[in-house]
């Protein structure tokens, strides 16, 4: 035994897990108990932050050979998105589907890919395919986060709204009151924007993107010492890690020199493995941890050519107004403009990065 690995809600885990790697053990063949331990890891790896777990669902999925079932092409598509492998990510969805037209996680996956890409078209083609399907909750939050980033949040409220309505299961309700929390954000709601989140984190669940999305709202609202006390323990991901350890610092706390060691030997680490899943996480790093603007402005520009969430767009106007490169931030200002996307505090960097003192982008094109 090397290591073992956390397991924060006890033995009950501990002995799920055993039972799925017992049941997929004892036939080695079937695609059907191999996929759902690998998707339980896929789930804790996405619950906890920790990458660990995915390299586990990859060696579960390595067994089998090629072609695979369209369960295990569905997990094999998770797991090349998690890594940022969009494109042969989709292919696997594509082919999960080719076998199985009705796969709704398939559809539901493809449409998360085309929304990090800002392919909205092609997303609302995913959701369109979901309602097809019967499929209301899902569509409903495919619809509504389409919406939320294609500049219409009033209707992106009342879809993801309608499908929590219809929706009884704990994950689903879990994400789709995280996403009511951004939108509530993104629409200047901040007491809505909380109780939707503290809604989420009632339901007793680790969820990494909830915390993430939280501790961001804490941090945007000057309350690091909630952060502090809601992150302890999660040192494990990266993105939980750096969220707390921005909290330390804005707290003058003598933790916060330590964990910024331990961050930057974690992304060393990940270049030296040609690992680029976290460059949003290591630009902001840069830029508010080592006070970097022009490697944090490097990383953040990389990382937006593959991935143009709103977080994303914040980041990159963040790191160019820091480094004084108003041209740098050309592609978020482009974004913001065609997409109408409606969160003032986006709106405004976009604004303050066309007026930098450094190299300009020339007249402005995004109203403050």
């Amino acid at each position: 035994m090397l290591e073992r690995l956390p397991l924060r809600a006890g033995d009950r885990e501990a002995r799920e897990l055993s039972a799925l790697r017992a049941a997929a053990a004892r036939t080695a063949t079937d695609p059907v108990p191999a996929a759902q331990l690998a998707q339980r890891y896929f789930d804790l790896a996405a619950a906890r932050g920790d990458p660990r777990y995915v390299g586990y669902a990859e060696a579960v999925v390595a067994r089998f050979a090629v072609p695979l079932p369209a369960q295990l092409l569905v997990i094999r598509g998770q797991l090349r998105q998690y890594r940022h492998g969009f494109e042969e990510a989709l292919d696997d969805f594509a082919g999960a589907l080719a076998q199985d037209p009705a796969l709704a996680s398939a559809h539901a996956w493809r449409a998360a890919i085309f929304l990090v890409q800002a392919r909205y078209n092609a997303a609302q083609s995913e959701c369109a395919a979901l309602q097809r399907l019967g499929r209301s909750t899902l569509y409903g939050g495919c619809i509504g986060l389409s919406q939320a980033y294609g500049g219409q949040l009033d209707a992106a409220q009342a879809s993801l709204l309608q499908a929590l309505g219809a929706s009884t299961e704990a994950d689903q309700r879990l994400w789709l009151l995280t996403r009511l929390g951004e939108v509530a954000a993104w629409r200047g709601q901040p007491a809505l924007a909380e109780r939707r989140y503290r809604e989420a984190l009632d339901l007793g669940r680790d969820d990494g993107y909830l915390l993430a999305a939280w501790n961001d709202f804490l941090l945007d609202a000057g309350r690091p010492a909630e952060v502090i006390k809601q992150l302890a323990g999660w040192e494990s991901s990266d993105p939980l890690l750096l969220r707390l350890t921005e909290a330390e610092a804005a707290l003058g706390l003598p933790e916060a020199a330590r964990h910024i060691q331990v961050l930057d030997d974690r992304f060393a680490a990940a270049r030296l493995r040609g690992d680029t899943t976290h460059r949003a996480e290591e630009a902001r790093f840069q830029l508010k941890l080592r006070g970097n603007p022009d490697a944090a402005l490097r990383l953040a520009a990389d990382n937006y050519r593959v991935q143009r969430e709103p977080r994303d767009a914040r980041i990159l106007l963040e790191a160019a107004v820091a480094a004084q490169d108003a041209g740098a931030a050309a592609a978020a200002r482009d974004w913001l403009r065609a997409t109408g996307f409606e969160d003032s505090r986006l709106r405004q960097l976009a604004h303050a990065s066309t007026r930098v003192s450094g190299r300009t982008a020339g007249p402005a094109s995004v109203p403050p």
